[in-house]
This record gives structure tokens, C-alpha cells and sequence, in this order.
């Protein structure tokens, strides 16, 4: 059996992916993934051994840039390499996590009869999604509210894939990586993978304050380390974690995060009570004030936005989710939502079974 994935863009569009292959290689699938040249998911997918396919792909914006004239003629090269990759490897099945680089994919795919199952993480699907959804056999959504926005029979409700290795992080571990004694509780700070230029301005407009209560680490983002508070006892930060992100989590106390599908997801299979910054819908489609909004209703987290935030407000929220942990734990122990990985798996191999 084999299966081709694809999904890129951003680290929140490949490592679901990876919760899925170690499940995947299990079951004897030959696993092969399409991406872009440039883009993240060929850093992180190449260090999994996977062989790795690049095509031609262009960004599909919702505002004016001069560059909507010449991407869609660089999407049309990448529907060309796609649908050849197709037809030579032959794939019993394409699974698709969405971004930018997916459209081509899951055309190429249609074009040659082979079923593609498409995830969306978010409350409303993204953009690529909604352009490659007529051409999905089957859409796994996370959110039950997702469905009323897929046609037809095409939705299931899987949950997002939790990666297992997250589950198995070690606090010792991390309070080694980091030099902390142990004595403090520890708060994690997550950026998303680009980072968050606003919620490292939050932490570091009131380190001392924090760190007068916390151990902090603090993943800010490529590029924005700040270098002054390098020597800074009890304060670690990172540009991006990978093999140390599990030990990371699991030592975590409080979590400050964006509201990106996928860490929300991971926060809740971990328990970890959490403050979400959304993007603002200034900066984005509104995917994450909604994901965050469906959080807070379910008293899974607390939430601040963007927009009428301040160093005030901020260290309140911090406050405020130290004195009510246990109550956060409490709600997302009897949470129902679930693992996706068995689900997305199990259709997967289904769908694979037909095609054969």
C-alpha cells in the first residue's frame, strides 16, 4: 500500500502529518510527501526519512499584490508536476493536511482517479481547503461546527491527529535542557512557529514580574531571540523546539499560546491550563478568534484578544489561571473530544482498501 501527503506553509500544516506516519509505516504503507521547495514542511518531513517530492507552488491571497497575476500560472506548473507524480507512483491514496501547496496535490490526484482525504483543524475551513474540496473524497474536520460548511456527505468528525511522541514528554528531562532547579512552576510560552512579535513584547515588557513567580520558556519565533536576556535566571528561550517540544509541554505549568487548531488540540490531550492570544482578525481569516472562542466555551481556556490586550490585562489573565487551574484541568478532563489519529487512520486504510 501506498499513500502520498501533502500539507504545508506552516508547522500547523505538517505536524499532524506526522502524528499519522509512525501509525502508517506500522500498518506497512509506503509513505512518499509532496511539498514545496522553500517551505517548512520539507525541513521537517526530510528528517523523518520520507521521500519527498517538490513541485511548483503559488500563495492564493484574499488581497491585492501584484503577485496574484503570476501565482496562478506557478499553481498550474505545480498541477503539472503533481498529476506526473501521480501517474508514476501511484498512490492508493492521498491525504492531504491543507496549506498553499495542497491545492496542486489534490488536483493532481482527481485527475488521476486516486481518493484524497483532506483534514482541516479549524472551526471554518481555510481558504486552500475550499478550493480543494470538490475534489476531496472525504473531509475530516475537528470541530462539529465544521460540518455545516462541507457539502454533501464529505465531512467527518476525527478530532485533530495527536502526535504520540507529545504524550510522552519527561519534566526532568526539560528542567535539565533548561537549568531550572525545579522549585518554581513553569510557563511555557508558544508563539506558533513563525512566532508572535505581540506576546513577546507581553513577556519580556514584564519578565521580572513573571519570573518573580515562574521558570519561563519561551519559544519566540525565527529571528526574535532577544540577546539582552540571554543570562537571565530561570528564562530560556528558543527560535523553534522540535525533539525537546514534548519534554517542553509536559513540564509546563501555565501555557501562553495563539490559537492555532493544532496546539489548542495538544494543550487539551495534555491538560494544561492555558491562556490564548488569538491572531487578530487584522492579521488573519478569524480562524483562531473562533477556535479560541470555542475553547473558552467549553472552560478548557481563557482568552485575550489581540486588540484590547495590555501588560495589565495580561499578567491578570496569568494571575487568574494560576488561582483556577485546577478548574481548567477539571473541565478538559471531561472534555469529549478525541484523539483523531485512530480515526483518520482507520479511514485511511478503509479507503485505501476500496481503491485496491
Amino acid at each position: 500500500m501506498k499513500i502520498i501527503m501533502t500539507g504545508g506553509g506552516s508547522a500547523g500544516h505538517v505536524t499532524p502529518n506526522l502524528a499519522l506516519i509512525p501509525k502508517l509505516e506500522k500498518l506497512g504503507y509506503e509513505i512518499q510527501y509532496i511539498g514545496s521547495e522553500k517551505g517548512i514542511e520539507r525541513k521537517i518531513i526530510e528528517k523523518e526519512n520520507i521521500k519527498y517530492h517538490i513541485i511548483s507552488t503559488g500563495k492564493l491571497r484574499r488581497y491585492f499584490d501584484i503577485k496574484n497575476f503570476t501565482d496562478p500560472f506557478k499553481v498550474l506548473k505545480g498541477i503539472y508536476q503533481a498529476t506526473r507524480i501521480m501517474k508514476k507512483e501511484k498512490p492508493n491514496v492521498v491525504f492531504s493536511k491543507g496549506g498553499f501547496v495542497s491545492v496542486p496535490v489534490v488536483i493532481g490526484a482527481h485527475l488521476n482517479k486516486i481518493p484524497v482525504i483532506s483534514h482541516e483543524s479549524d472551526m471554518t475551513p481555510g481558504l486552500a481547503n475550499k478550493i480543494a474540496l470538490p475534489f476531496c473524497t472525504k473531509i475530516c474536520v475537528t470541530f462539529p461546527e465544521t460540518l455545516k460548511h462541507i457539502k454533501e456527505d464529505k465531512g467527518l468528525i476525527s478530532g485533530t491527529p495527536i502526535r504520540e511522541n507529545l504524550l510522552k514528554g519527561s519534566k526532568i528531562k526539560a528542567l535539565k535542557i533548561c537549568s531550572f532547579s525545579g522549585n518554581k512552576p513553569i510557563l511555557l510560552i508558544i508563539g506558533g512557529s513563525l512566532g508572535s512579535k505581540f506576546i513577546n513584547d507581553l513577556v519580556r515588557n514584564n519578565i521580572d514580574k513573571l519570573l518573580n513567580m515562574y521558570d519561563i520558556i519561551h519559544i519566540c519565533g525565527k529571528n526574535n531571540l532577544e540577546t539582552s536576556l540571554n543570562n537571565r535566571s530561570g528564562y530560556k528561550q528558543y527560535e523553534y523546539v522540535s525533539e525537546e517540544l514534548p519534554h517542553f509541554m509536559n513540564a509546563a505549568d501555565i501555557v501562553v499560546s495563539r490559537a492555532g487548531a493544532n496546539v489548542i488540540f495538544e494543550l487539551l490531550a495534555l491538560k494544561k491550563p492555558n491562556l490564548l492570544i488569538p491572531l487578530s482578525a487584522k492579521a488573519s481569516r478569524g480562524d483562531q478568534i473562533l477556535n479560541a472562542r470555542s475553547f473558552e466555551k467549553r472552560g478548557y481556556s481563557l482568552v485575550l484578544q489581540e486588540d484590547n490586550s495590555n501588560d495589565n490585562e495580561f499578567l491578570k489573565g496569568i494571575e487568574e489561571l494560576t488561582k483556577n487551574r485546577e478548574k481548567y484541568i477539571k473541565n478538559m478532563n471531561d472534555s469529549d473530544f478525541s484523539n483523531g489519529t485512530e480515526i483518520i487512520v482507520n479511514l485511511i486504510k478503509n479507503i485505501s482498501k476500496k481503491e485496491r
